[in-house]
């Protein structure tokens, strides 16, 4: 018997690095929102004590390097499940994207082996477990709109923005957060308004959010990957309300209110870049 778990990308509506800790990770201060672009997620409970994944992309690793493989060894070791299990992930989110693809498959095995096995964890547990595979998988257990803070595992859930569409153009590469994040000094980085993004999403003030949405990063991958700067000003001069890169990029997304905008803004960005998604943010 398979069960089946959805897993939605995220977008950043900030991100904010506040500095370096004593442990070399970054303490972090990010909004995030999940989106209607998500993965598939089946798994199947095995008698062998063991954990497989298969998927169809050239880009994902389906051996201990993949983050959901890694969340299954996890799962079972905390909880000590002698059972196996067989994780298949249909692919829709693009790889290195910004968008959590990883993180989001990992938080969904978490969810997903919960129920399958009726260990009946809560959620919030789930999230501290998976700090352990990665900084954005406490957030992507709970999904929704929320604050991150730490190195992302302190979650305050917020009100999601009002309804609108995300348009997202991701140019031919990848990015390794990890090495963006080595190339920044939080002394020489711009840092969004984190408190008057959290009163535009309490007040559904949707011009507000567009003006204050921000990412620390976003100087950083662009003065490596200029092509992430050109689609950015390309979407603000099409149109878009708020255009901001998501995560450690290369993605850029344009938010809008109306659909037939949403359109010919997607339109003209697939002129530009072949990876271009409209899709709603959740909640």
């Amino acid at each position: 018997m398979a069960l089946f778990e959805k897993a939605p990308a995220k977008v950043n509506l900030s991100l904010d690095v506040l500095g370096r800790r004593k442990d070399g990770y970054h303490d972090v201060e990010m909004i995030m929102a999940t989106i209607d672009l998500a993965d598939r997620i089946e798994l199947t409970s095995i008698e062998e004590d063991e954990v497989e994944v298969s998927l169809w992309s050239r880009y994902v690793p389906n051996d201990e390097r993949n983050l959901a493989y890694k969340a299954a060894k996890l799962f079972k070791k905390a909880y000590g499940i002698s059972k196996g299990v067989h994780i298949k992930i249909e692919k829709n989110i693009p790889v290195s994207a910004g968008l959590g693809g990883g993180s989001t498959n990992a938080a969904a095995v978490l969810r997903g082996l919960n129920k399958l096995w009726d260990v009946k964890v809560p959620l919030v547990e789930l999230a501290s477990l998976g700090m352990e595979i990665d900084a954005d998988v406490p957030f992507c257990v709970f999904g929704s709109t929320a604050l991150a803070r730490g190195r992302g595992e302190i979650i305050k859930k917020l009100p999601s923005p009002p309804s609108c569409w995300v348009i997202l153009a991701k140019p031919d590469i990848g990015v390794s957060t990890k090495s963006i994040l080595q190339r920044v000094n939080s002394d020489q980085i711009s840092h969004p308004n984190t408190e008057e993004i959290i009163n535009a999403l309490d007040t559904k003030n949707f011009s507000n959010i567009c003006k204050y949405i921000g990412n620390s990063l976003e100087e950083v991958t662009m003065s490596i990957y200029p092509e992430v700067k050109r689609i950015k000003e390309k979407m603000a001069n099409a149109g878009a309300d708020g255009v901001l890169m998501s995560g450690s990029g290369p993605t850029v997304y344009g938010l809008v209110q109306h659909h037939n905008k949403a359109q010919r803004i997607y339109n003209g960005m697939k002129g530009f870049c072949h990876d271009v998604h409209i899709v709603r943010i959740l909640g």
